[in-house]
């Protein structure tokens, strides 16, 4: 019995483009009533950024981090045929079929690191679980951090598990650190990343990893370019995971190291 369950919507309404990510998700509205941020599987990195989209984002809310709902979404083909945009046109018809959505956050403004305080526990266990899964792209020129009702939420995973985009040598990446934790934009911040290491070893079981890996669609692991099998990938992205816990340590000293 799953205890993570994600809604699938259907999008009703294409509402305006997001030109600050390179992906250009959009704002659309589902036939739940809600607004979404939707993120294409046409777009760059297609189906392998909401992949990690969607580990990232339901990692980050096992170990108590703000993340916004995280549905499935299914977009038709009708919104590419009345858009007169081509670059947009173009992304909407690549991009029929099961798609990612998080819920909009009306008026959250944008993380900014001179202006904005954060809890070092909250700021250690971004630090880390970014440490984790790989995220190149927590940085201070774009933090995919929200401020939003006075707490910090944690948005836009799709640059983690970069080792996805080259199957053939995913293994040697099994024994490595991640150097770029000092680009973190909340390095300075992070200083209880001891206490965030428990927290995370207490809420990240085998059991619930395995979980959010078997949410992700089965559609999206099948790839032309790919030489793995979508059951041999889910099993690489859960053997990934339990080996970076399992040297959570170094992690911690490598970023305390550069703090």
């Amino acid at each position: 019995m799953n205890t993570i369950d994600i809604r699938t919507v259907d999008v009703v309404q294409y509402i305006k483009p997001l030109r600050e990510g390179g992906s250009l998700p959009a704002i659309v509205k589902a036939d739940d009533g809600f607004l979404y941020v939707l993120k294409f599987r046409g777009a760059g990195q297609g189906k392998k950024a909401l992949i990690a989209e969607l580990i990232g984002g339901e990692l980050a809310r096992a170990i108590g981090l703000k993340v916004p709902e995280l549905v499935f979404m299914n977009l038709d083909d009708s919104f590419s045929k009345t858009e007169p945009d081509e670059e947009i046109q173009d992304l909407l018809k690549f991009s029929v079929g099961l798609n990612l959505g998080l819920h909009f956050l009306s008026s959250a403004i944008t993380y900014d690191p001179l202006a904005s305080e954060v809890d070092t526990l909250t700021a250690s266990k971004i630090v880390l679980l970014d440490s984790v899964i790989s995220n190149i792209d927590r940085t201070a020129k774009n933090t995919n951090l929200l401020k939003w009702n006075k707490e910090l939420w944690v948005i836009d995973n799709g640059a983690s598990f970069y080792f996805h985009h080259n199957w053939a040598i995913w293994e040697n990446h099994l024994t490595r650190t991640f150097p770029l934790i000092k680009d973190h934009v909340l390095l300075k911040q992070a200083t209880e990343l001891q206490e965030a290491a428990k927290i995370i070893k207490e809420s990240l079981s085998i059991k619930l990893i395995t979980e959010i890996i078997n949410l992700i669609p089965e559609d999206w692991l099948l790839s032309e370019s790919d030489d793995l099998l979508p059951d041999e990938m889910r099993a690489a992205y859960n053997r990934f995971l339990i080996a970076k816990l399992s040297m959570i340590d170094s992690l911690v000293k490598e970023a305390e190291d550069a703090r």
